[in-house]
């Protein structure tokens, strides 16, 4: 970080302008690509410049990592090769026969991988409704249980877990709370600072912002013997994020507190004018007054409830499907948090088991005028509805 940049600097100026960085060599104001795999040793055979080999380190996937390590308050961030890597590390850090307990309603492929690959690797398992901090109790094993994962908001249905209630239930057992912030982003909720241990992102999502980076994000509160682990992991198993994706995940990330304002005003003026239309049973928004988590939301979450919201389509199942089918400026993808919108009927793909609705579709609001977003899904809507 640049001397030029004093601790009062505010995190959207950090952002902006990289944490001030400024190039040592040519003086650019934009960080250089460092695409390099090895690196001059010393006369005396040391590595006084901090870098070895790519596979652990690399300059431009430093730079990334303050940046987000700044927005999340943390003394420290891993970028990884994708979310799922990112997730996986975390869990991958435990032993054996350890017991974790994970949000009921969550990333559908990490649930999978939870459900089976953790537990054939010997994790045991617990699924649980984390925004009922009574099920959330009566889940944890104390002096078994290592490690609590939450999502929240969590996708799809966007309910709402009080971090730091989370967070107070799990120490008490002597375990750790990990919690997946991808829909808050740190720019609604800093999860560390309401004593949280671990914070996840996609960085896929919105910390990139333009659907053209796979990759995945941990910071840490504390640099302790676990992060360590976790560290040590990613360099032994390959998993860090290429210095091309870190360079544009960094440039996503300097423009992130501007995007998400616009996202999530957005989406709040679209799940307003949804909640009641007639060809919607329900909206799904944690910034909806009525939303059960909306107090919580309020709470832990600032400037605005995300970008993500979701609708239960009034005629079903192929009513939800025919209206993704007829909407013309949404895009039917899949992923999140990118500056176009996009719509999925989520149980179509997560497939047998989902706890997904068969009726919702996900809606991912990006910059576009919500005027033109809500008339083209306004639509679509009343058609499939004939």
């Amino acid at each position: 970080m640049s001397d030029a940049a004093p601790p009062r600097w505010s995190r959207r100026t950090l952002a902006a302008q990289a944490m001030g960085c400024i190039d040592p060599v040519t003086k650019a104001i934009v960080p250089p690509i460092h695409v390099a795999t090895t690196y001059i040793r010393d006369e005396d055979n040391a590595y006084r410049s901090g870098f070895v080999y790519g596979r652990p380190d690399n300059a431009t996937v430093r730079e990334a990592e303050e940046v987000l390590a700044m927005l999340e308050g943390g003394p420290a961030a891993l970028l990884f090769g994708s979310g799922m890597a990112a997730a996986t590390a975390v869990f991958q850090a435990l032993d054996p026969g350890d017991h974790v307990v994970a949000s009921k309603v969550m990333y559908w492929a990490l649930r999978n991988w939870l459900t089976g690959e953790a537990t054939r690797w010997g994790l045991s398992v617990s699924l649980a409704e984390t925004d009922d901090l009574d099920a959330l109790r009566r889940a944890i094993e104390p002096g078994r249980t290592k490690l609590v994962w939450i999502e929240t908001p969590s996708n799809p249905l966007w309910t709402v877990t009080d971090i730091a209630a989370a967070a107070e239930i799990a120490h008490a057992a002597g375990a750790r709370l990990a919690v997946d912030s991808t829909t808050a982003s740190p720019i609604h909720t800093q999860p560390l600072s309401l004593g949280a241990d671990i914070v996840m992102h996609a960085a896929t999502k919105v910390l990139n912002g333009h659907s053209d980076v796979v990759a995945g994000a941990l910071v840490t509160a504390s640099e302790d013997d676990v992060w360590a682990r976790i560290t040590a992991i990613r360099r032994q198993q390959g998993a860090i994020l290429g210095p091309f994706e870190a360079y544009l995940l960094l440039r996503g990330m300097r423009t992130l507190p501007l995007r998400v304002a616009a996202q999530s005003a957005s989406a709040l003026a679209l799940a307003g004018r949804l909640d009641g239309h007639p060809a919607v049973a329900a909206a799904l928004y944690p910034g909806l007054p009525r939303h059960p988590g909306h107090a919580v939301a309020a709470r832990q979450m600032r400037d605005g409830f995300g970008y993500m919201l979701s609708i239960r389509v009034a005629g079903g199942e192929q009513t939800a499907i025919a209206t993704a089918a007829r909407v013309g400026l949404w895009k039917r993808a899949t992923s999140l948090g990118g500056v176009e919108s996009l719509i999925e009927h989520r149980a179509s793909i997560e497939g047998p088991g989902s706890p997904c609705p068969p009726d919702l579709l996900r809606l991912s609001v990006g910059i576009e005028d919500p005027d033109d977003l809500y008339a083209d899904l306004d639509a679509a809507l009343r058609a499939a509805a004939r």
